[in-house]
């Protein structure tokens, strides 16, 4: 199961952002995130699915990505 709805579900819950608007494929820079922004949602993923993201994906901003990151995270973890 994909956690792409999550996460536009936290964007929305966080920032305000309509999830409708929120294309997965779209770079979330282009929907206003900075850097500081990237960073702080990062720690959001982290904190909402107990994960830890690694500092070499830094690079993924669109949400198609980051959902593939998080579920192969959410997998490799211990049940």
């Amino acid at each position: 199961m994909s956690s792409l709805k999550e996460l536009q579900e936290l964007i929305h819950e966080k920032y305000g952002i309509d999830t409708s608007t929120l294309d997965p494929d779209t770079s979330l820079r282009d929907k206003g995130f900075d850097s500081l922004a990237l960073v702080e949602f990062v720690f959001a993923i982290e904190d909402k699915f107990g994960i830890t993201m690694p500092d070499t994906d830094t690079e993924i901003d669109s949400l198609a990505k980051l959902a593939d990151l998080v579920d192969k995270l959410k997998a490799a973890q211990p049940s």
